[in-house]
């Protein structure tokens, strides 16, 4: 799903002057943490400031993921993750990291999807020493 229209329509209302800056720059610390160590760099200049470019930050989310859902995760750890991992949905945020703009690009589903009626497969547990039997 694309948020383009939303995009633009909140742009126009910043442009206007019916919104201000500090409502739209308003990136939280961890997005922007995450902007400088899971983000990918995109050539596209940020709408507000026009100082900076935008870096896009993708969050998975997916019922079987367990801890891994909401983490921040690189173009590289997405590959492996659609080829490994049932269904999820990655959202991608567009931020400023000058500015703190920030807004929702899209929303895509990776992943191998299932099949009807097979059981999902389950990642493998690994035995710790408690689990250990003498």
């Amino acid at each position: 799903m694309d948020y383009a229209l939303q995009r633009r329509a909140v742009l126009a209302e910043v442009y206007a002057g019916r919104t201000g800056l500090f409502e739209v720059c308003d990136a939280s610390p961890y997005l922007s943490r995450a902007a400088k160590y899971h983000g990918e760099a995109t050539e596209t200049p940020c709408p507000v400031c026009r100082r900076e470019r935008l870096t896009r930050v993708n969050y998975v989310y997916g019922d079987h993921l367990g801890p891994v859902a909401g983490q921040a995760k690189t173009p590289v750890e997405l590959a492996r993750m659609d080829s490994a991992q049932e269904e999820f949905t990655v959202y991608a945020v567009e931020v400023c990291r000058g500015c703190g703009w920030n807004h929702l690009e899209c929303s895509y589903v990776l992943g191998v999807e299932p099949v009807p009626g097979q059981q999902p497969r389950r990642g493998r547990r690994r035995r710790t020493a408690t689990d250990q039997r003498p």
